[in-house]
């Protein structure tokens, strides 16, 4: 959501429910079956939302509402001249990606934040890029031509000429109020968009990437595993039963992801969900997301269990944006070893403070930036940068090194972390 705007006062509110409520209400209270057309708009709910919430109806009445896509990813032929998924580590024997997130809204600091992180792109040569969702504020797509492809992620990127493995967030299956998460089919644009961008990549709506790309070199190195968590973590109750938490998209997403973890030969395995596990931020955690404890969508509860039962102790991080701010995040015995980043200030900021107390190797919660993953077969390294606006240069902040996969063996992974610049080391693992 947008910093201005406010959740629903109620958890699982349909977005109808949700414009017409008349005031805030404790989290715990009954939702209303029905409201009457003459109810007050709740409040904190600003005429700017809903006006830009009326206009997004209005595009959508053309669509078919919960057009239901085959649930698993289909490769495509992607775009003329796209740009290769990576064969081959870069000079220093690495797979170096970018990881940005929450970057698309074309302002001046989507551009500074790109700019710095195309010079850190080429020092460190990287080949692939990670897009954690929100790509295209604040309504996401109108159509799978729509132009704010190129001003919100074509242009600001340029120079950035790699695949970029994107995913979807609460602002790219906008319904009726933006940021809201309540029409998840209007994910579909974004799938197919890939087809007409070099950059772009997203085969379906969740799907795996596995590095060396096209197997040639043994098993992989990484897999990359990206998932569609808007179905189980929208700020209103789904509408549509396709995509209901409980829905057949929600079953076969689970299935999916189980058998493609427990096939993955991979020896380092990352997990992409826009919204995270874990979070010192102001959005919290999953289960307890702005506060909400209840209900099936608000909360996140279910995407927590899909966490908990499906990811924890099988792959190595959990990468995910939602929260404007950039965390590393020790991976304890509850993940079972899996470390969870938080990696969305491209654009935006959060509010400068942390919320929770979730240990951390490293957090900074006021401040534009981005990170670099460096994968050898003996070391996974997180390289976190903070951007200056103004002069649109980056500055490594920290860097994390792990050196033992969390496949190799039970309980937390080894590695160690270090404050860039300080030299002060985070302590071992």
């Amino acid at each position: 959501m947008c910093d201005d705007e406010l959740i629903p006062p109620r958890a699982d509110l349909t977005e109808d429910q949700w414009a017409r409520t008349a005031g805030t209400g404790p989290a715990g209270a009954a939702v209303p079956a029905a409201t009457p057309d003459t109810a007050a708009p709740a409040r904190g709910v600003h005429r700017r939302t809903l006006l830009g919430g009326a206009v997004a109806g209005a595009a959508l009445a053309a669509l078919p509402f919960g057009a239901q896509q085959p649930a698993a990813a289909a490769p495509r032929a992607g775009a003329p001249g796209r740009f290769p998924l990576p064969s081959a580590p870069g000079p220093s024997g690495e797979y170096a990606v970018l990881i940005t997130g929450d970057a698309g809204t074309g302002a001046a600091e989507q551009y500074a934040v790109t700019a710095a992180a195309a010079e850190v792109c080429r020092t460190e040569h990287v080949g692939l890029a990670v897009g954690l969702g929100d790509n295209i504020y604040e309504n996401g797509p109108e159509s799978a031509d729509d132009a704010e492809f190129a001003e919100k992620f074509e242009r600001p990127n340029t120079g950035i000429d790699v695949p970029w493995l994107m995913v979807l967030g609460n602002h790219d299956c906008s319904g009726l109020i933006p940021g809201s998460g309540g029409d998840p089919s209007r994910g579909d644009h974004e799938v197919a968009y890939a087809a007409t961008s070099r950059r772009w990549y997203m085969p379906g709506r969740y799907y795996n990437v596995a590095l060396p790309a096209g197997g040639s070199q043994g098993e992989p190195l990484v897999e990359f595993f990206a998932l569609d968590t808007n179905p189980v973590a929208s700020y209103v109750a789904q509408t549509d039963p396709h995509y209901y938490w409980n829905g057949p998209y929600m079953r076969e997403q689970r299935r999916w992801l189980d058998a493609a973890l427990t096939a993955s030969r991979a020896r380092w395995k990352v997990v992409l969900g826009h919204h995270p596990y874990l979070n010192n931020g102001q959005h919290g955690s999953a289960g307890s997301y702005d506060g909400f404890v209840i209900g099936n969508y608000t909360s996140g509860i279910h995407l927590k269990k899909l966490y908990e039962e499906v990811v924890c102790g099988r792959a190595d991080l959990i990468m995910s944006g939602h929260d404007h701010t950039l965390q590393i995040l020790e991976p304890t015995d509850r993940t079972r070893g899996t470390r969870q980043l938080v990696c969305g200030a491209a654009a935006k900021t959060g509010d400068g403070k942390a919320h929770f107390t979730h240990p951390a190797a490293w957090q900074d919660f006021s401040r534009h930036g981005f990170m670099v993953l460096k994968v050898a077969a003996g070391a996974m390294t997180i390289d976190a940068y903070v951007v200056d606006i103004a002069t649109k240069k980056a500055r490594l902040a920290h860097r994390t090194r792990t050196t033992r996969p969390v496949a190799a063996g039970a309980g937390v992974a080894a590695g160690a972390g270090v404050a860039a610049g300080a030299g002060v080391a985070a302590g071992a693992r």
